[in-house]
């Protein structure tokens, strides 16, 4: 094994991170490029390996019933180093698995410096990687360095690789008012070291709304440069000031819906709105604003949130920001192992793919590490199949997205995993005397066949000679 070529993995953000794992577990040597702490950006603090710069959530475990927790389900069994360090560093958080930044970022970190195959390079790649470097994996995320993105650019022949994504403020536990706010998580629900009780909950009267509703729309906002002022969102992670200009009762339909939840004090009064904060840290000192990515100005934000009840006197860790995203047309640009066809040397993972959060970017990772490994090794990989949430990640990325038929921008937009990436069911499941299922029972019935399918078909993949499944 000495005597293979390193792949190189420029980006050390979960995707890079991931990728870098799978190539070592595999018995490849790897160099693993991180640009931090010698060039910094605008979002990230510390320069440890897989910092989680927005949420610390890496939303639904649950494997049956939500395509993301089929897909944490699915990278376990392929032995994520995301998953095992999000795992053993998790907070408690309800229905959603949730974890303790540093300590994530830590452990993660830790792994892969001590990991005999893997080298750790700290500084930019400033423009295409050197002709002798023969396997490159591109995992620069959101935010790719300036000169590589125009390089990556020059190449693919495109106008434009980015949009806009914003984060969400942190608030001190101690800051929030209890006597306003209770801890529930929505309908109850117990998730991986959670007691159903995870979330704190601010409620809002309807003149409340109204007025925090105006306050956003009127708030003093982050002006675009004019070369950025035709950069779209992504519409799941829109700032709440977005989603109110697009209509009054959007916020209360969203980040702000009020079902689920029951204030204990009044439990005969449906608040009308509810902000939920979430812990973000294993101490349970901070939460962040769920949903409540901002591009506000510092003063107009902590104003505007003072007007949520409990949070009159808020105190915030991190203010809400806003940064630019990068990331490729996919469908047009990458091969099925996620190759650049202009130039196949170059494997691209994680968010600059367009895909979209934080495990979907470990998982096309995951992906492209064990792509470039068997590449290396001489042992092709059969492609997953359609039917895994792997499978339909990569799908949806390399070609399963239609392109718009007029002369518009582009449609191909990042996209987080849903079961509506899952080829159909061939039969439609009935109930146990045969019958047709109707309403609630259809769509569970339904989740429930097409991850039984997926385990299946992940199972019948993995039994069929691909590179084993990275062990701790």
């Amino acid at each position: 094994m000495s005597t293979l070529k390193p792949i190189h993995v420029i980006g050390g953000g979960l995707a890079g991170s991931e990728a870098a794992w799978q190539i070592a577990q595999a018995g490849v040597p790897v160099v693993l490029h991180e640009m931090r702490p010698v060039r910094g950006t605008d979002a990230h603090k510390t320069e440890g390996l897989a910092e989680l710069v927005c949420s610390n959530s890496f939303r639904s475990d649950d494997p049956e019933a939500n395509a993301v927790g089929l897909l944490h389900q699915e990278m376990r069994s392929l032995g994520s180093l995301i998953m095992a360090k999000g795992d053993a560093n998790q907070v408690p958080a309800g229905g959603a698995l949730a974890v303790d930044r540093d300590g994530f970022s830590n452990a993660v970190t830790a792994a892969l410096e001590a990991h005999p195959l893997v080298t750790i390079e700290r500084g930019e790649i400033a423009g295409l990687p050197p002709e002798e470097w023969s396997s490159v994996i591109v995992a620069t995320g959101p935010l790719t360095s300036p000169a590589l993105a125009e390089a990556i650019l020059t190449l693919t022949g495109e106008t434009s690789l980015a949009f806009f994504d914003a984060i969400a403020p942190i608030v001190y536990r101690e800051s929030i008012n209890m006597d306003v706010a209770w801890f529930q998580s929505r309908y109850d629900k117990v998730g991986p070291g959670g007691t159903g009780k995870d979330y704190i909950n601010c409620p809002m009267t309807r003149e409340q709304y109204e007025a925090f509703v105006d306050a956003l729309i009127a708030g003093d906002k982050t002006e675009f440069k004019e070369w950025e002022a035709d950069t779209p969102y992504f519409d799941g992670c829109l700032p709440i000031e977005v989603m109110a200009e697009r209509g009054r009762e959007t916020l209360r339909h969203g980040p702000m819906k009020p079902v689920g939840l029951t204030d204990p004090r009044n439990p005969d009064i449906k608040p009308y709105a509810i902000v939920q904060l979430r812990q973000d840290n294993a101490l349970g000192t901070l939460f962040n604003m769920v949903g409540f990515q901002t591009k506000l100005k510092y003063g107009a934000q902590t104003a505007i949130l003072r007007m949520i009840p409990g949070l009159e006197n808020a105190e915030f860790a991190r203010l809400g920001g806003i940064h630019r995203n990068t990331y490729l047309n996919s469908p047009k640009l990458l091969d099925p192992t996620l190759r650049l066809k202009a130039m196949p040397r170059l494997r691209f993972a994680g968010q600059i793919t367009g895909c979209e959060g934080y495990v979907e970017s470990a998982a096309v990772g995951l992906m492209t590490g064990r792509f470039a490994a068997a590449e290396r090794l001489g042992r092709p990989i059969e492609p997953l199949p359609h039917t895994t949430a792997l499978g339909a990640l990569i799908n949806h990325i390399t070609g399963g997205h239609i392109e718009t038929i007029d002369e518009g921008p582009r449609s191909f937009q990042p996209m987080n995993v849903n079961f509506g990436l899952f080829p159909p069911l061939a039969h439609a499941p009935k109930a146990e005397d045969g019958k047709r299922l109707r309403g609630p029972a259809k769509a569970v019935a339904r989740k429930k066949a097409l991850t039984d399918r997926a385990r299946a078909d992940l199972a019948a993949w993995l039994s069929g000679g691909v590179l084993p499944a990275a062990a701790e």
